[in-house]
């Protein structure tokens, strides 16, 4: 006998279409999209940063940081430190503003600062250190730091006109790939000390007035007047047509500067860089080359201490 259905004894039921969910689940994925990539995830920066650091420790590098960008010609410079600034105010330095860190440990300096700035109608702006930091591009700015404008070159041929104007006879320091503001700045002392009438750099290649230039020159630049000339042989060509005789400094020159007889004469004295000295071109419109006699021991001087020394000997000639 056949069975008809289960051990139950019920009868078999007829397989028939199973109830469905309505499309629910269909429903449900709606909207979500195609998976997002791992950089759109929560957690992917902090897993990127730690397997960066992760291949650093590893002895990998760094990436590089972004270049900085050019400064332009015409943007404002910056003094940052509280004798440099106090100085600078002192001297007369043309300024736009002073910028005072909030909250700043006051001393005399600052006083003096903020005194002379509200005397002159110098802006007053108090800021947040961050922002002193971004303006004095990492240089130590105690808190404080002013605003100059771009600098005003003068024309080569202004600074004769000047010794003209005194009754004096010209002294000129001209400046062959100095690169380093500091030094022009220290130059710039040198040249306000022992009487030169101004200083000639280039225009490409060679430290202009910066910040950097201002803080070393003590504020001796606010009197000693700066030409810039598109070609520096050309300008030097240009003193000689004038009557101005051209003394190259360098190491490898063959007359000690005590020796040369031209000191007392309308100069130029040229100051070439630490290490390179004159470039070719420049050497070869100099009507002597000299040097500074010392010790073998000390290879070379300092392009700043070098002016120094050389404009020394320049002033005690002219004064005997």
């Amino acid at each position: 006998m056949a069975a008809g259905g289960r051990a139950s004894g019920r009868p078999a039921k007829k397989k028939g279409p199973s109830k469905g969910a309505g499309g629910q689940g269909r429903r449900s994925l709606e909207g979500k999209g195609a998976t997002p990539p791992a950089e759109m995830r929560h957690w992917y920066k902090d897993k990127a940063r730690t397997e960066r650091i992760a291949r650093e420790d590893r002895g990998g590098t760094r990436r590089p940081a972004p270049a900085r960008q050019r400064r332009s010609e015409d943007a404002p410079e910056y003094i940052g430190g509280r004798n440099p600034v106090l100085e600078a105010l002192q001297a007369g330095v043309p300024s736009n503003a002073l910028y005072v860190a909030q909250r700043i440990d006051n001393d005399d300096r600052v006083r003096d600062s903020i005194r002379i700035a509200a005397e002159r109608g110098i802006a007053l702006l108090e800021v947040s250190r961050d922002k002193l930091d971004r303006l004095s591009e990492g240089v130590v700015h105690q808190g404080i730091a002013l605003q100059i404008p771009a600098y005003d070159y003068a024309h080569p041929s202004d600074l004769v006109e000047l010794a003209q104007d005194a009754g004096e006879v010209p002294l000129i320091v001209a400046l062959d790939s100095v690169t380093d503001p500091r030094n022009l700045g220290a130059i710039a002392r040198s040249a306000t000390a022992f009487g030169a009438h101004g200083l000639l750099i280039p225009s490409r290649r060679s430290a202009g007035v910066t910040g950097g230039a201002w803080k070393t020159s003590a504020g001796t630049l606010a009197t000693m007047r700066v030409a810039r000339a598109a070609n520096l042989t050309a300008a030097l060509r240009e003193y000689r047509e004038a009557g101005l005789f051209v003394i190259g400094l360098d190491g490898a020159g063959e007359t000690d500067i005590g020796d040369v007889d031209l000191l007392a004469e309308p100069l130029v004295v040229v100051v070439g860089s630490e290490g390179k000295g004159l470039s070719r071109l420049v050497r070869e419109h100099c009507d002597v080359v000299t040097r500074i006699p010392m010790q073998a021991a000390a290879e070379s001087l300092n392009a700043g201490v070098a002016a120094g020394v050389a404009l020394y000997e320049v002033a005690r000639h002219r004064r005997l």
